[in-house]
């Protein structure tokens, strides 16, 4: 479980994959450059376990590797550190992907008319795909009449204004 005074890195990391990163994180926290078998083994995961949410850390930018050889054993080994400077960059950039989504959603109910039949077990349907089915409802045959999206636009519309702000543009 992640307390509230977590240092912020393990809190995303958390979020990101669950429990499994939260021991892997918190390990990064305790020893800076420690390799995937030191990790696994303050962790008790299992070492492909720890390697899979290392390369996902990585991959987010989250942790950085450094590729270094081993003297004992003279093969090469990555030392894992984390990049606690880069969470607010992370954070940013997950708000702008859903700010973008959002947006696209947003469009797309601006652009769009939509027919559904009052039936809640079944959906609604663009104009075209109405007009293709001749108003009838592909699930079961009612006739479809126009539907209001005005609820779900200015829903939409909040939740767009609301990550602007957010948002350091």
């Amino acid at each position: 479980m992640v307390d509230k005074y977590e240092d912020p890195f393990v809190k995303i990391s958390h979020m990101i994959g669950g429990d499994e990163y939260l021991k892997v994180s918190r390990s990064l926290l305790k020893s800076e450059d420690a390799t995937d078998e030191e990790i696994a083994s303050s962790t008790g995961l299992r070492i492909n376990m720890v390697r899979k949410v290392l390369y996902d850390l990585f991959g987010k930018g989250l942790i950085t590797g450094i590729r270094v050889k081993d003297e004992r054993k003279g093969w090469f080994v990555y030392r894992w550190r984390s990049r606690r400077d880069e969470v607010e960059n992370f954070i940013e950039n997950q708000k702008k992907k859903v700010l973008e989504r959002i947006q696209q959603r947003l469009d797309y109910e601006n652009s769009s008319e939509f027919y559904h039949c009052g039936n809640h077990d079944c959906n609604r349907v663009t104009f075209e795909d109405a007009l293709d089915l001749f108003f009838k409802c592909p699930s079961c045959g009612k006739v479809l009449n126009l539907k209001n999206n005005d609820k779900i636009k200015k829903h939409f519309n909040k939740k767009v204004d609301h990550l602007k702000k957010d948002i350091r543009i």
